[in-house]
């Protein structure tokens, strides 16, 4: 039975359209634990407290689910193969946000794949996850086999590299479990460390008080002049760790899901354009987009440092 509903999952995800899909024993982790709590206490996680709130479900799966058996890790390519350099602005906006807000587009899938294997067997029960839930979904994907956890923290795997969207269902059934992906292939590269223009990576290890994704999305009300954040032309996100790794440069494909690709607008505003956002506009270009994490208050924002960076400012 193990066997014959994991191959079922398996089968069901790839045709629901997940890209790579693997299958974990929930067990905690005490290395994972160990690296979680130093990483808090240095207080790399900058104003992200709510990491911090909910560090007892991410250490302990159990903790947050408490019939889980196993971990289905999925994953799902959103490489459109565009580039930064064809935005016409010259601002530069993180191609994870291009197209419709991958949160609804998972939790979608997961939740169709849900349904199907309770039709396998209907006395089953589990829970949808994207990365709003409490879990280290890095660390199961791992677990799973899908990849590794690079040095830019990104998981990177053989096949598509990291431009992978990730989710999980948690079941309260034992399946048949892949083995962990245990080789790290970034080998001696440092191209992400040496890349990032704020210094935000060590090996393995991301500093979000120095991360640009960070200041452009998660960090809420104006810069601090003090600080001397410097966006470097970013208005969303940032993806430079992930656009210099050569397993994105020789093996990235290109995603089939309509969804991800981007709107017109992102490419073809002008910086001029930008700069007369408004409320209006904004909510209206981006419904069900991921952006509307940063408001418009945080997108205009950053809009403007990038400008008085430049010197554009008027």
């Amino acid at each position: 039975m193990k066997s014959e509903l994991s191959t079922f999952i398996k089968n069901q995800a790839i045709e629901i359209g997940f890209s790579k899909v693997g299958i974990a024993k929930a067990t905690s982790s005490n290395k994972q634990k160990e690296n979680l709590e130093t990483w808090l206490e240095n207080g790399k996680h900058a104003e992200m407290h709510w990491i911090d709130k909910r560090k007892e479900e991410r250490v302990n799966i159990k903790n947050y689910y408490p019939n889980a058996k196993s971990i289905i890790s999925l994953a799902m390519n959103y490489n459109t193969g565009k580039k930064q350099e064809e935005i016409k602005s010259g601002f530069k906006f993180s191609n994870y946000a291009w197209g419709d807000d991958y949160h609804l587009v998972i939790k979608n899938k997961l939740r169709d794949l849900l349904l199907e294997i309770k039709k396998f067997d209907s006395k089953v029960e589990g829970i949808a996850c994207v990365d709003t839930s409490p879990i280290m979904e890095k660390y199961w994907a791992q677990e799973s086999g899908l990849g590794w956890q690079g040095k830019n923290t990104n998981l990177i795997s053989r096949d598509y590299g990291s431009w992978l969207f990730l989710g999980e269902l948690i079941l309260d059934i034992e399946l048949e479990y892949d083995p962990p992906f245990n080789d790290d292939l970034c080998g001696s590269c440092v191209a992400c460390i040496e890349s990032c223009p704020t210094q935000a990576l060590s090996e393995y290890q991301i500093d979000a008080r120095k991360c640009i994704s960070y200041w452009s999305i998660e960090h809420k009300g104006d810069f601090d002049n003090s600080s001397n954040i410097k966006l470097h032309d970013w208005i969303y996100g940032c993806d430079i760790c992930q656009e210099v790794c050569p397993w994105n440069i020789k093996f990235g494909k290109i995603t089939s899901e309509a969804c991800f690709y981007p709107r017109k607008e992102i490419f073809e505003w002008t910086k001029e354009e930008w700069n007369a956002l408004d409320q209006e506009s904004f909510s209206c270009l981006f419904k069900k987009s991921s952006v509307k994490r940063a408001k418009y208050s945080g997108v205009s924002r950053n809009i403007k440092h990038n400008l008085i960076e430049k010197g554009d400012s008027k």
